[in-house]
């Protein structure tokens, strides 16, 4: 197996590319755990043991706990495409117990810092934010995004999840206006000469990156005063809290982030019944201890 290393790792990487439609830092991640996987796995016998001693030896090499959990499940998914191609007959990392991890709850912006941050922006930002907190899709369903997903009528963007998910999203009356002006005033002294159905250009006329807009969003958070982290999941979290927080259904929700699993959404829940408590403390004359 280690003689196959690096073709069999870029296999699975073009599987995550063209099939999973995974972001190139999440392509990275997994190239760079498994190219250290594989130089573990070396001349040794594929088996469970083998799996256990790989994570005594992220231990041993005080990993954090979050690294840890990423490299074994990364090893964990990579040899359930070998079990899925036949390249393997076994699995040695599924069901491997790994450090339980501390319950981290997404960060999210309150309304005054949204509006801060929105107005700290330039026409095509302005409506990259307003798109994605409108809607709640992920930054590299934004960057994927042609003219023909985009109904203005219905308020409604058709688009192209993970793993080649169609989903339908909404977007406000906000988000609407902003797009426009975008697409009407400055799109058009954008558009290079190969006529792009991109919605969101560079400078140069191509489409923009995960990176470029992840850059983009840090230095308009700078610029709004905003001192935590700001980031495109950042606006995505703000979205489903923000929904949540007005009452809307979990399954709903669900439905628009496009989660496959309810579990996943309900970590918002978490983030709504801080506020609440946060509210009460502050507001409630018999809450103070």
């Amino acid at each position: 197996m280690a003689s196959k290393t690096s073709p069999l790792i870029e296999k699975y990487i073009t599987f995550l590319t063209t099939e999973r439609n995974y972001s190139s830092h999440t392509i990275s991640n997994y190239r760079r755990d498994l190219v250290y996987l594989m130089n573990f796995l070396k001349e040794k016998k594929i088996d469970r043991e083998t799996a256990r001693n790989y994570l005594v030896e992220l231990e041993k090499r005080r990993y954090a706990r979050r690294s840890i959990a990423r490299k074994i499940s990364s090893a964990r998914s990579f040899f359930r495409f070998l079990l899925r191609e036949k390249l393997t007959s076994k699995n040695p990392f599924e069901n491997l117990l790994t450090p339980k991890l501390p319950k981290k709850l997404p960060n999210f912006l309150y309304p005054e810092e949204l509006s801060k941050l929105f107005e700290a922006t330039g026409l095509r930002d302005r409506a990259i934010l307003e798109i994605i907190y409108g809607s709640g899709i992920r930054v590299a369903e934004v960057v994927r995004l042609n003219l023909t997903d985009v109904d203005f009528a219905e308020e409604e963007i058709r688009v192209l999840g993970k793993g080649n998910k169609e989903r339908i999203v909404l977007f406000g009356g906000q988000a609407k206006t902003a797009l426009e002006k975008y697409l009407k005033e400055l799109r058009p002294k954008l558009v290079g000469q190969d006529k792009t159905q991109a919605v969101f250009l560079n400078n140069r006329g191509g489409r923009l990156t995960p990176r470029s807009i992840e850059r983009m969003i840090g230095h308009c958070a700078a610029a709004a005063g905003i001192k935590k982290q700001v980031t495109p999941h950042t606006l995505r979290h703000s979205f489903a809290t923000h929904l949540l927080s007005g009452g809307a259904d979990l399954r709903v929700v669900q439905e628009l982030l496009g989660h496959v699993s309810l579990s996943t959404t309900q970590v918002y829940t978490h983030i709504t019944k801080e506020r609440l408590k946060e509210v009460y403390d502050s507001a409630h004359p018999r809450a103070s201890r």
